[in-house]
């Protein structure tokens, strides 16, 4: 169960990133702009302050999407280094086998 709990933290994660991109590049760009006067800028900041801390980009962390685990994910397939093994030697990934020379 706690497994099940991290990747669907993720999956949150990733959706109130995408949820709020578009805005929070706009402030990025103003309040990065050396042109613009330094009230503006001021205030564009203010307005990234109130953004909550999962909408950060950085907080989204690649995780497998069997076992949740957080290290050795292949990003092309979203399966940590074991997983994408088992997977590949059933069969279950498409374009994917096991290499023999």
């Amino acid at each position: 169960m706690h497994i099940r709990t991290r990747v669907l933290r993720d999956i949150k994660r990733r959706s109130t990133v995408q949820a709020t991109e578009v805005v929070r590049r706009a402030y990025l760009y103003v309040a990065r702009n050396q042109t613009l006067s330094p009230q503006i800028r001021h205030q564009a900041q203010l307005q990234l302050n109130t953004f909550p801390k999962d909408t950060r980009p950085a907080t989204v962390k690649n995780r497998c999407t069997e076992s949740g685990r957080g290290r050795g994910i292949m990003s092309e397939f979203g399966l940590c280094r074991f997983q994408f093994r088992l997977k590949a030697r059933r069969s279950e990934l498409a374009g994917v086998q096991k290499a023999s020379w």
